[in-house]
């Protein structure tokens, strides 16, 4: 058994390492770690550890743990994908009910993908537009959502790869190189909407400058850094927090704001009268490109593998089936997320005539006179910062999977993080700069509407692999599902091309 101390700048020639100040007192464990501090003392500047046996009288200076600070050089848990495959064991010999529970997480981190601050945007301008009209856009984006995610989670457990990786694998290096080029900007342009998301935040609930909210933003590499070499299941817990901060906030807004919910449920009702005019189908667009987004499709088929299940055929079918119950509910909790923002929107702002709120702070500076109390801006605000906060993660895991997929290359998570950071910060910075507060709003519907024009480069492939009778096995689409894959390719790419038209036309 050892006593272990860690002082802070402790000469590695220094005869007792008691002689020198200690680092806010000492670190002090009764475990026998010391074996463990050449790996752990590598991220202390200036560190020096020794141990005191507890049968001996002398200390013993550890002079090889003295050791400079340095950021981790690869890539690490939870962010990098190989370094969490098949770290979460399934038992299966464990009741349904438990095996539901172990297999529950990756679509919870997909839906994260779902509820961003892209989603707030759109839902936003189309609730207080158009009211309860494009509800079932929102509806039918989360079921087409469900559709898409469960071939991302059917294909990633039958072959053992994610799509990138196949990608690379089946296709032209040129095309592989493409196929990565717009997969990065999809990733930027998702970037791009948590920092303004974030940064707005900030600004609505501490009082700072956009400017300053977004400088902020940058820190958010600092969460990466702490949860370097953590387990998955506690990155999956901590979304677990978020996403249940949003949701409560939502669930107690509706409460004060007591939409009608007759008129909420006709809304649900598909209508393509409602889609008439290019406004709404513009912002029908938006709301598809915020709710199935590109980079997610790379993301869940790598995640999933995170289970540990076994390489016979029935084990994976069992996975099959429980990683669709994971991505039904936990895209089923993002439909009741978007959906509460577009009721919000519609019944605060429609309903009393402000049609014109196009914008997320304007939406949370009127919600006070409205409700009539301070409760539930402040909801708004820290739902909006849990959501662009909880989308760094995934967006961080998502790059990982891409870059080592496509270009087989893997970065130190905090790189990757820095360097999308950076780019989505170039955009936010001058926009604002540019177009002052208002810049928030119009970037952040652009983004999205980027992220719809790169979904079918994604779609494509996802589609074609898993129809594929000598890669999937058993696990190939079945008919029905080859018809509704194909369908919602072809509405998907169709609704893009009348987007380019009326953009550029």
């Amino acid at each position: 058994m050892y006593t272990t101390y860690v002082y802070k700048n402790t000469p590695v020639g220094a005869s007792s390492a008691r002689e020198k100040r200690p680092y806010n007192a000492f670190v002090q464990t009764t475990r026998a770690i010391v074996a463990v501090h050449r790996e752990q003392a590598r991220s202390y500047r200036g560190f020096c550890a020794y141990a005191e046996p507890s049968n001996l009288g002398a200390s013993h200076l550890l002079t090889d743990h003295c050791v400079k600070f340095s950021l981790p050089k690869v890539g690490t848990a939870p962010f990098c994908p190989p370094e969490v495959a098949g770290t979460v064991a399934v038992d299966p010999g464990a009741s349904f009910f438990k095996r539901v529970l172990r297999f529950a997480g990756p679509g919870l981190l997909v839906s994260i993908g779902y509820m961003d601050p892209g989603n707030w945007a759109t839902a936003i301008e189309a609730g207080s537009r158009f009211g309860y009209s494009l509800l079932f856009v929102v509806l039918l984006a989360s079921l087409a959502g469900m559709v898409v995610q469960c071939l991302c989670s059917r294909l990633g457990i039958a072959t053992g790869r994610d799509l990138a990786q196949l990608c690379r694998e089946r296709y032209s290096t040129r095309t592989a190189h493409t196929q990565w080029a717009l997969a990065e900007i999809s990733i930027i342009a998702t970037d791009l909407a948590e920092v303004l998301g974030c940064a707005l935040a900030f600004h609505l609930l501490l009082g700072c400058s956009l400017t300053f909210g977004i400088g902020l933003t940058a820190f958010d590499t600092l969460l990466v850094l702490a949860l370097q070499n953590r387990g998955f299941r506690r990155l999956e817990a901590i979304m677990l927090v978020l996403v249940g901060t949003i949701g409560v906030c939502f669930f107690v807004e509706l409460l004060l704001i007591k939409p009608y919910w007759p008129d909420v449920a006709q809304g649900f009702k598909p209508s393509l009268s409602a889609l008439a005019d290019a406004a709404p189908l513009y912002l029908a667009i938006g709301i598809l490109g915020a709710t199935v987004m590109p980079h997610n499709l790379y993301l869940h088929t790598s995640i999933v593998q995170t289970r540990l299940i076994g390489k016979d055929v029935a084990s994976k079918q069992d996975a099959v089936k429980l990683a669709r119950i994971d991505t039904i509910g936990s895209l089923a909790l993002a439909l009741l997320v978007n959906a509460a923002i577009l009721i919000l929107a519609a019944a605060a702002f429609h309903q009393s005539g402000h049609i014109d709120v196009v914008d997320i702070q304007d939406a949370y500076h009127l919600l006070d006179p409205l409700v009539g109390g301070a409760l539930a801006s402040v909801l708004f605000g820290v739902a909006l910062l849990a959501s662009g906060q909880s989308s760094t993660f995934t967006g961080t895991i998502a790059g990982q999977v891409i870059m080592e997929g496509f270009l087989n290359l893997r970065l130190p998570c905090w790189q990757r993080r820095l360097i999308t950071r950076g780019l989505a910060l170039i955009p936010a910075f001058i926009g604002v700069w540019l177009m002052g507060d208002d810049a928030v709003g119009k970037l952040l519907v652009l983004s999205q509407v980027v992220l719809s024009l790169q979904l079918p480069f994604a779609l494509y492939p996802l589609i074609r692999m898993t129809n594929d009778q000598t890669l999937m096995g058993p696990f190939v689409n079945r008919l029905p599902t080859k018809a509704l894959a194909w369908g919602l390719f072809v509405v998907i790419s169709g609704a893009n091309g009348w987007l380019i038209l009326q953009l550029f036309g």
